[in-house]
């Protein structure tokens, strides 16, 4: 089992976006028995709180299958119950930081890293959830093709 944890600052917008589109991809190549995909938020800004209504109006607009869900914080002991912790942007590296202490493991990583590079924009604060959309499915798709090559799946 693969087990993946992305992460945003809330848990309400980019990381739940990016649970239910890679959890999507997975589900179409009919190889969604080998993952465990979860999102959670570095602060308890959100708790509690369902998906932002741009990032469900985003997954429905893509067909893409999606649930109504409280926001969580990640906790300290998710960095050792998942193999991969993806965030959306580097401030969300110092967040889990002060969360965990370090990232001993090597687990912690950048999304957009296993496509183009950077950070993924915000849209609680840009508004652009079809950027934020586009960035995340390129991510997620880079995210496979990087566990095909590794012979990870």
């Amino acid at each position: 089992m693969i087990k993946i944890m992305f992460v945003c600052l809330g848990n309400i917008c980019r990381s739940p976006m990016a649970e239910f589109v890679l959890k999507d991809l997975v589900n179409k190549r009919g190889i969604s028995d080998k993952f465990k995909i979860a999102s959670s938020g570095t602060s308890n800004e959100e708790a509690g709180n369902d998906i932002h209504f741009g990032t469900r109006t985003k997954l429905k607009q893509m067909g893409i299958a999606y649930h109504s869900r409280c926001a969580v914080r990640f906790m300290a002991s998710d960095y050792d119950d998942y193999d991969y912790i993806l965030v959306m942007e580097t401030a969300n590296i110092r967040g889990l930081l002060r969360i965990i202490g370090e990232d001993s493991k090597g687990k912690i990583k950048r999304l957009k890293d296993f496509s183009v590079g950077g950070d993924i924009a915000d849209p609680w604060y840009t508004g652009n959830f079809d950027d934020t959309y586009e960035d995340v499915l390129s991510g997620c798709k880079g995210f496979l093709e990087h566990l095909e090559k590794e012979g990870i799946i």
